[in-house]
């Protein structure tokens, strides 16, 4: 009997180093397709299931629920601020793990011959054999014997220095991206008020005098719109990677952006409608196009964000500043359709991001950042910067 058995056992053996050499080259050929799309590939806004897009989508969801119990908006700002550098980490060290198992499991399918191999735990002896070979560490204690295992080892080398070697270069490239973003977003601050808003930007343009001189500003965020979609469709991640103050983000300054050509195509007679309506058109493609990437369908705003009287406060300050408006029935109504075009987008990716969604006015007078300091509100005698006007750079 024990003659019988032992075919079938030996064949149950075969058969699960089989399946288990399949898996193996299936999670390798993957992780490197997943890893090949996130850092080289530029992509296409798709559906396909990615594991990165698997990762952040889960991991996400369990970081805003811990975030939510955060009551501080500070401690809860910064714990978010976490979560996009925190995150790429994580995905290369799973990555690397990924593969380290991978290629022991297919060693181990392959029943690999090895100098010095022990009788005990061989399978977790090919795990250790392939982290050093991954990470080329070259201790030389186990080394493969037969040919094709020598082939594999010298595969996972080149595979493993080739992955670290993409992931050193893939950093300077993303903070450069990131870079570029703030700098733009941090040049509204004065601009816009912080939080920024659209009757701020308005405002402040009607009291220089240069509303008839806003091209310039909206070509700057034009282009702006496009490298904002590009940015973040060759790294996702960085929608996760929070700006430097509370109180701004790539988020707000889109829906400003968005907001300020909504009111010049319908509101200001004076505006440069046809820049107004090239920077509305590329700055709506960057929000739908960020939502479909991160799975976020358009949520109806659940209040109204630009009631008819603070539609009114907004032209009497442009009439204030020389600036002829249309009237505010008329406006009110195509302000409701280009807003319907963009408002459920940026709410639905206000609520996935936890980013405060701007409105189109301040609730109260705007100071911006660079008016304000710890030390004026700690050091006696400094107080409050007052408000700087116009006429203080005239």
């Amino acid at each position: 009997a024990s003659r019988l058995g032992r075919p079938a056992v030996e064949g149950t053996f075969a058969i699960m180093h089989l399946l288990v050499g399949i898996a193996s080259v299936v999670a390798i050929l993957l992780i490197l397709a997943d890893s090949f799309e996130a850092m080289l590939q530029p992509r296409r806004v798709t559906h396909r299931f990615r594991f990165t897009r698997l990762f952040y989508r889960n991991s996400w969801m369990v970081w805003r629920a811990i975030a939510g119990r955060f009551h501080h908006r500070g401690r809860r700002e910064a714990f978010l601020s976490l979560f996009g550098p925190l995150s790429l980490l994580v995905l290369f060290m799973l990555w690397a793990i990924g593969m380290i198992f991978a290629f022991g499991m297919l060693h181990w399918a392959l029943d690999t011959r090895l100098a010095h191999f022990p009788d005990e735990w061989p399978s977790w002896t090919y795990v250790y054999l392939s982290g050093v070979t991954f990470f080329t560490l070259g201790y030389g204690d186990f080394t493969p014997l037969d040919r094709l295992g020598q082939v594999l080892a010298v595969v996972e080398a080149g595979v493993g220095f080739g992955l670290i070697a993409l992931v050193i270069g893939y950093l300077p490239t993303l903070f450069q991206a990131f870079s570029q973003r703030e700098r733009t977003i941090g040049l509204l601050d004065a601009r816009a008020g912080s939080p920024p808003t659209a009757s701020e930007l308005l405002g402040r343009l009607a009291a220089a005098g240069r509303l008839t001189c806003v091209e310039g500003f909206l070509q700057e965020w034009e282009a702006w719109s496009a490298d904002l979609l590009d940015n973040h469709l060759s790294f996702p991640m960085l929608s996760f990677y929070r700006s430097q103050h509370e109180n701004q983000s790539w988020l707000a300054a889109l829906t400003v952006i968005l907001d300020t050509c909504s009111l010049l195509l319908v509101g200001v007679k004076q505006a440069d409608r046809y820049h107004a309506q090239l920077t509305f058109a590329m700055a709506r493609h960057a929000a739908v196009d960020l939502a479909l990437v991160l799975w976020v369908p358009p949520v109806e705003v659940p209040y109204d964000r630009l009631p008819p009287e603070k539609l009114a406060e907004i032209f009497a300050k442009l009439r204030a500043g020389g600036c002829s408006s249309c009237d505010t029935a008329l406006a009110q109504a195509k302000l409701a359709e280009l807003r319907a075009m963009y408002e459920p987008v940026v709410y639905g990716l206000s609520q996935r991001l936890m980013f405060n969604l701007p409105t189109f006015a301040p609730d109260r007078p705007a100071v911006d950042n660079w008016q304000t300091s710890p030390w004026s509100k700690r050091t006696p005698g400094i107080g409050n910067l007052p408000s700087v006007g116009e006429e203080h750079f005239a």
